[in-house]
């Protein structure tokens, strides 16, 4: 069973706002526009379509190092 996570902040333009989870509870990193948005798993939930989802707390952006 797969895991999925609702995505809070960031970006507007971001494309997925629910993805898979391979950890619970581990920081998700999403790659977007030539760098990562990052994650940070919260204690809240929240219900869609998907069934009951972890929400997930934007709380940085790191550019890809070349």
């Amino acid at each position: 069973m797969t895991i999925m996570a609702a995505l809070v902040g960031g970006p507007d333009d971001l494309a997925e706002r629910v993805v898979p989870v391979a950890e619970p509870g581990e920081d998700l990193k999403i790659p977007h526009r030539g760098g990562y948005e990052h994650f940070k798993a919260t204690s809240r939930v929240q219900n869609g379509p998907e069934g009951e989802l972890s929400v997930y707390e934007w709380w940085e952006r790191t550019e890809i190092a070349e």
